[in-house]
């Protein structure tokens, strides 16, 4: 399963992670993704919704 948020799409970033030596190592960015059953259309569904979204009240949550 993709680490995307249902609602913005955000995925993961790539970047380096640097060690004392500034050694480069090619490390990941994951978004703060949390599994929550939201309204979709008429019916609830489980589905990923990062952090940010859910603060921001993008999704309604189903009861």
């Amino acid at each position: 399963m993709a680490k995307v948020c249902h609602t913005c799409g955000k995925g993961p970033a790539f970047g380096q992670s640097r060690s004392h030596s500034m050694v480069a190592t090619k490390r990941r960015f994951d978004p703060n993704l949390q599994k929550v059953r939201i309204l979709v259309g008429s019916a609830p569904k489980r589905v990923n919704v990062c952090t940010r979204c859910l603060k921001a009240g993008k999704v309604t949550k189903a009861l």
